[in-house]
């Protein structure tokens, strides 16, 4: 792992390409916080917003001291956190001041609250006209569902995502990862970041809704619309070789590894080097659509020569020959594996009151750079003071 120690909360890091920008955050759980903490790895100033008591996330389990767990830490760095009691007509005037400095104003609240609140598209604009107005909901506000409550898991059911699992087992089941939020946040990054681009050529700014149900809908299809693309349908519906139950980890003589020979010479290299050349000759795998059609079959085949040679053998084999393929390693041992080591994709720090801890550094790279931690994730208000003063507000 990569060390980079510095005890203070803010550290001087080259400046990233939104740096100027300032966000008003005001998200909760994870979907918006990923995306405003992927805005805030990027160079903006995201102020995160939160109530006297905090996100939920701050107290979930573990941690080392309270309102500032492992998810916390995950997801609020590069950000400033203040308390603003929005029931408290001082503190949501005061955050009418702070929209006013914003270039953005992103919300997950629930439609109703932000009508109660004045925090509507057009109480934001009255107070600043050319913000980036940008909503996360679980539902479309012009559906039935617009309403409705939403977590992950809930997302993944009405999305299709539980359904897939029936193809290859007898029941629907739920990613064990919560892919909505995630995947989602990072629509709401993307949105934003787009909408940025067209404001400074414009001048104007724009209205955002992302909702989790569309979002994860849409991904979802990519693929699986497939044949029901055309009208009348050409072709059934979802992308075959996904669908099969034999498309999974393949036991070796000593592990698990997943392979995927996909061009011409990778089939034949493979039929060779497993002893069945007879396959070469086989009419169901002659071509890549055919192979698509009987990958159930085929998929089958490759686990009973995969489970004849040892793991260090097909790698040797797959590296020689270009073709893709990985041992399984273990999530919690992703810190170790040879290229996420050599890369540093997770790093030690020293957070001044957590004491030392690790992260995940965002992966992209820009001219060659990583983006590394500008702020460690805040205490609970500890930035307060700060931006009200900021504000020109004395408390």
């Amino acid at each position: 792992m990569t060390t980079s120690q510095d005890p203070s909360h803010h550290r001087a890091t080259p400046a990233g390409p939104l740096a100027g920008v300032r966000i008003a955050d005001l998200t909760t759980v994870v979907m918006g916080p990923l995306a405003t903490r992927m805005l805030g790895d990027m160079g903006a100033d995201v102020i995160r917003i939160e109530g006297p008591e905090g996100d939920i996330v701050r107290d979930y389990e573990p941690m080392k001291s309270p309102k500032m767990s492992a998810f916390s830490m995950n997801l609020n760095r590069n950000k400033r956190s203040i308390i603003l009691d929005l029931k408290d007509q001082t503190d949501r005037e005061t955050l009418d001041r702070l929209i006013a400095t914003c270039d953005v104003f992103v919300t997950n609240m629930r439609r109703g609250a932000l009508e109660r609140l004045g925090l509507h598209e057009a109480g934001v604009r009255a107070v600043r006209p050319d913000i980036i107005y940008c909503v996360a909901n679980g539902y479309g506000s012009d559906g039935p569902k617009a309403d409705h409550a939403a977590y992950d898991d809930v997302i993944q059911a009405v999305s299709g995502l539980a359904s897939m699992f029936e193809w290859i087992s007898d029941a629907p089941q739920l990613i064990p990862s919560i892919y909505a939020d995630k995947i989602t946040g990072v629509h709401i990054a993307f949105a934003i970041a787009s909408a940025l681009h067209g404001r400074a050529r414009t001048g104007e700014g724009a209205t955002i809704e992302i909702p989790m149900a569309e979002t994860m809908a849409a991904f979802n299809l990519v693929e699986h619309l497939s044949g029901h693309t055309f009208e009348p349908h050409e072709g059934d519906f979802s992308y075959n070789r996904i669908r099969t139950p034999n498309r999974k980890p393949r036991r070796t003589l000593d592990g698990w590894i997943v392979i995927l020979p996909y061009s011409e010479d990778n089939w034949h290299q493979f039929w060779h080097f497993g002893g069945q050349p007879q396959y070469l000759d086989d009419p169901r795998f002659e071509t890549r659509s055919k192979r698509v059609v009987h990958a159930d079959a085929l998929y089958g085949l490759m686990d009973e020569i995969v489970r004849l040679k040892t793991t260090a053998e097909w790698e040797n084999f797959c590296i020689e020959h270009s073709i893709p393929m990985s041992e399984v390693v273990q999530l919690e041992h992703i810190g170790e594996e040879p290229h996420f080591a050599a890369v540093g994709l997770i790093q030690d720090d020293e957070h001044p009151t957590e004491g030392p801890y690790h992260y995940v550094r965002d992966p992209i790279r820009l001219d060659g750079q990583t983006q590394l931690i500008r702020r460690h994730a805040p205490r609970l208000g500890a930035d307060t003071d700060e931006v009200l003063r900021e504000l020109g507000i004395d408390r």
